[in-house]
């Protein structure tokens, strides 16, 4: 059985936990983070749904707590880079750019730039080792394609975590690993706000995606039917970035 592991998957309505669910459907066997001991639970209602699943309390920014991750998993096969953006303990923030602090943009870049960093860190050598294996980042079309007032570190994460990937798909991919990157728009998680799902109603469909939706394309790329797609950046936005004008 091949195994997963799903990071930021704390959230019951969140692309986490939707992934989880969809790569359990796939058969996988499944390990799945958060910072917060809600995770515990996560991994209760997957496992009353029949999954194999193990779940695991971490803060994903600190090398100690990642290193102790990769020794309570092991190797895996699929890694998706989901933990980003903020967490129960530290919401994210939205500040315009010259009235953050160092320590504000360093907070900021390490939740959703570092966090996958060291994990992949962790967990790619093993696959690179098996000769096989799908490394899923859960970037953004914020910061990529598209931003928002005060949102300049969170856009320099995401843009950066797009160029992660591209970096990583060439070094790997002789080895039968692939890098690819999902970039969702506006998304009805249990974290979106009302201006949020607002925006979403101007989107061509006129509705916010959903977390499954999001999860459906990571299940393809960790596939083996997606052996071919490798650095790709897949937005999932109902066409939203197609449209000059919105309202």
């Amino acid at each position: 059985m091949r195994r997963a592991l799903i990071t930021g998957a704390g959230a019951g309505d969140g692309i986490g936990m939707a992934t989880a669910r969809h790569l359990g459907q796939a058969g996988f066997a499944l390990s799945i983070t958060a910072t917060t001991g809600r995770i515990f639970a996560r991994a209760a209602e997957l496992a009353a749904e029949g999954y194999d699943v193990t779940a695991h309390q971490a803060d994903l920014t600190e090398g100690a707590d990642v290193e102790r991750l990769w020794s309570e998993v092991g190797p895996v096969d699929v890694l998706v880079n989901n933990a980003g953006m903020g967490s129960v303990g530290h919401p994210a923030e939205t500040a315009a750019f010259l009235d953050m602090t160092p320590a504000q943009w360093r907070r900021a870049m390490d939740v959703s730039l570092t966090t996958a960093v060291l994990v992949t860190r962790a967990f790619l050598p093993a696959m690179m080792t098996a000769g096989w294996g799908r490394v899923v980042m859960m970037a953004s079309v914020t910061g990529p394609l598209v931003s928002n007032p005060g949102e300049a570190a969170y856009s320099a994460a995401k843009a950066a975590m797009v160029g992660l990937t591209r970096a990583l798909a060439l070094e790997v991919a002789s080895r039968g690993v692939t890098v690819n990157a999902v970039a969702p728009g506006w998304i009805a998680t249990g974290a979106a706000t009302a201006v949020e799902m607002q925006a979403a109603r101007a989107t061509p469909p006129g509705r916010p995606g959903t977390p499954a939706e999001v999860a459906a394309v990571v299940g393809f790329l960790a596939s083996d039917a997606a052996s071919y797609v490798n650095g790709a950046v897949i937005v999932v936005d109902g066409g939203n970035i197609l449209q000059e004008r919105k309202g």
